[in-house]
């Protein structure tokens, strides 16, 4: 049942990471074919926004190692895309394939920094400088994710104004969007409305902040309409609940895009996505995984 609340937004877009950050950590090596096949089946089913892959060293993430295959596989769909680019060479590889949307990945915490991208937390902004202007330059769209904003499994609590900071540093490189990402899934629904308003207080458009949540300690959708309720409208997920960070062992799976859509539907929110087609192919995945989606809305459907 449909049951609209006030002051929420009449709209709001599904940023879907399945096919990159979803599958980036599975050990076994799922064929290119396949993560084709997984993308179309998502632009099908609506999906206005698909993260396609991340052009990484392949030592660092061997699942994603196939980023070429798979750009060459999409052909012309593959172009408007968003990939991942870590650096000036992961960005050479994307300009060569014609991506049109790149994403960069930073950090919050001095920690995280150093463990995930080999850089302190102020040298990471001189490794994306170069990254950000050449991307803009060539007429690319580029986002921003910040990990490890809520809390981080070395350092604990992040405070909220050093988010902010980096969040600001970002931003000004020429981000044109920023990723707010709970890595470890920590985040709870008052912390999301301090740092949604904190943002906000410090100058920077609501309109250009998305929210990455995961479903560790079950609070995602919680975290999620907190996140509505500040009027954030670009919300991160991933298909079938895949997911976590190859660098962060505490990090849990992300939240579904099939709860995330049943959520909003149910609040009167339009989203545009087909439930069935998404949910049938979250559960054709999980063929191809050997194992059942932790997706509650899919595991409602199979019921």
């Amino acid at each position: 049942m449909t049951v609209p609340a006030e002051g929420l937004p009449e709209r709001v877009t599904i940023y879907e990471v399945g096919p990159r950050d979803g599958l980036q950590n599975e050990s076994e090596l799922v064929p290119t074919d396949v993560k084709a096949e997984l993308i179309r089946r998502l632009l099908t089913a609506g999906l206005p926004v698909v993260e396609a892959t991340s052009f990484v060293h392949p030592r660092w993430v061997p699942q994603l190692a196939d980023a070429e295959d798979l750009m060459r596989l999409l052909g012309d769909e593959g172009r408007d895309l968003p990939v991942l680019v870590p650096n000036e060479r992961g960005l050479d590889r994307a300009l060569e394939h014609g991506c049109r949307h790149v994403a960069i990945f930073g950090s919050a915490t001095e920690t995280f920094a150093q463990k995930n991208l080999n850089r302190s937390l102020d040298e990471q902004f001189a490794m994306f400088e170069p990254v950000v202007r050449r991307a803009r330059d060539a007429g690319l769209d580029v986002r921003a994710y910040v990990s490890m904003c809520f809390g981080d499994p070395w350092e604990g609590a992040v405070p909220i104004e050093q988010v902010v900071s980096v969040g600001q540093r970002l931003l000004d490189l020429g981000a044109g969007q920023l990723s707010l990402g709970d890595t470890i899934g920590v985040g709870t629904a008052g912390h999301v409305a301090a740092m949604v308003d904190a943002f906000a207080a410090a100058g920077m458009r609501v309109d250009d902040l998305a929210l990455h949540f995961h479903d560790t300690y079950g609070q995602a959708l919680s975290n999620v309409q907190a996140g509505l309720r500040a009027g954030v409208t670009t919300f991160d997920s991933s298909a079938g609940g895949l997911g976590g960070c190859p660098y962060a062992k505490s990090a849990t799976g992300n939240l579904a895009t099939e709860d995330l859509a049943w959520l909003l539907s149910g609040l009167g929110i339009e989203h545009g996505v087909d439930l069935t087609a998404l949910v049938e192919t979250s559960t054709w995945l999980a063929t191809h995984l050997g194992r059942p989606s932790p997706s509650a809305v899919v595991r409602a459907f199979a019921g």
